[in-house]
């Protein structure tokens, strides 16, 4: 199906002739505040936000204005309207320059707080690897409306369970996606940062059968908390969570930076934890490459010797998507690729049979 038909069958997507203007992600902490805002919890949680944002400016360079891609050899790169039944959220969809001549696989990216789709796909690059590897990358965008810093609500506990809230908003939104495009449904995946990562989580654990691997960059794992406050402890030093008694199953790459302050490394090794368990056979790979960082890579084996997760542990990394570019929000150009290596994880991960929750 020609790309041009697709988009024209999708009954929620708008093809709007200009680009919406992206803000600096501090300006968005400016925007309006919640209705709790008188809850000192609340303003601890606002302040951290803001610092985390004002130290990723001064240590990357200015942002270039986001070029859109149009009708091109480099794809398409366009605006739609989700609405469904858990409320509704504009999104940004790459479509590649190969699309309609087979199904292709499907990548999900959710940004993390104070981020926007345009900003997400520079800083990642995902879009540039699309293009080359062949696979839409639909990423979803959180209204202000709902969290005045963009972030995912994966702290709240009406947002953590399958056929409510924003996994069900984000899980009919992939759906609906899939319906309107030549796309594999064993090769839909999710990824996301920081918050994005805790959401991306949760959704590999109450869709599992729309998903069929996830991709968590300085995340947390589904459900180390239900309000705010258990979210600013989990944050800042993990979650006093039991040692999982059965794993989740759900193929899982995680990346974190040691040296992140902002979400405590503890948790990637949490989200491994309930994805893979704590009785797999490990496999330990350290890389120090010249003039970039090093980085300690686990990998979990299953019983049967097939890989169900991988940790890498970005030595000296802040709070940033390892490997991206500069011209994009909270990046670590230094670090490895990390939407490389979750491309690679994923390819080998089609889905499973996987019963519904």
């Amino acid at each position: 199906m020609a790309p041009e038909l697709a988009l024209a069958r999708m009954k929620s997507i708008t093809i709007r002739s200009t680009l919406r203007r992206q803000t600096d992600p501090g300006a968005r902490l400016a925007a309006s505040l919640y209705p709790t805002r008188k809850n000192p919890m609340y303003r601890d949680f606002q302040q951290l936000m803001d610092d985390t944002a004002r130290l990723s400016r001064q240590n990357q360079q200015p942002h270039a204005p986001t070029q859109p891609l149009h009708a091109t050899d480099c794809g398409h790169f366009v605006d739609g309207v989700h609405s469904g039944d858990s409320g509704e959220r504009d999104f940004k969809l790459y479509i590649p320059p190969n699309a309609g001549h087979a199904r292709l696989p499907l990548v999900v990216m959710l940004h993390g707080c104070t981020q926007d789709p345009d900003d997400f796909a520079t800083g990642t690059a995902m879009n540039t690897l699309a293009g080359t590897q062949g696979f839409y990358v639909l990423y979803p965008e959180q209204s202000q409306r709902v969290n005045p810093q963009g972030c995912w609500n994966w702290f709240k506990h009406s947002h953590q369970e399958r056929g409510r809230g924003e996994p069900a908003l984000l899980a009919g939104m992939t759906r609906e996606v899939m319906g309107a495009h030549a796309i594999n449904p064993e090769r839909v995946y999710v990824a996301g940062l920081s918050a994005g990562g805790a959401m991306a989580a949760i959704l590999g654990d109450t869709y599992p059968d729309v998903y069929s691997a996830v991709g968590v960059h300085s995340g947390l794992a589904t459900g180390v908390a239900s309000d705010l406050g258990s979210a600013l402890g989990a944050m800042s030093s993990g979650a006093s969570l039991p040692h999982p008694t059965q794993a989740s199953g759900v193929a899982t790459i995680v990346f974190h930076g040691d040296a992140d302050t902002t979400v405590n490394p503890m948790n990637g090794a949490q989200v491994i934890a309930a994805s893979a368990g704590t009785t797999s056979r490990i496999e330990i790979e350290r890389r120090n490459p010249p003039d970039r960082r090093a980085s300690t890579r686990s990998i979990h084996h299953a019983a049967d010797g097939a890989v169900v997760a991988e940790h890498w542990l970005v030595h000296g990394a802040p709070h940033a998507w390892s490997g991206g570019n500069t011209q994009g929000s909270f990046t670590d150009a230094r670090g490895p690729d990390a939407s490389a290596e979750m491309m690679r994880f994923f390819m080998a991960h089609p889905r499973q049979t996987a019963p519904v929750p």
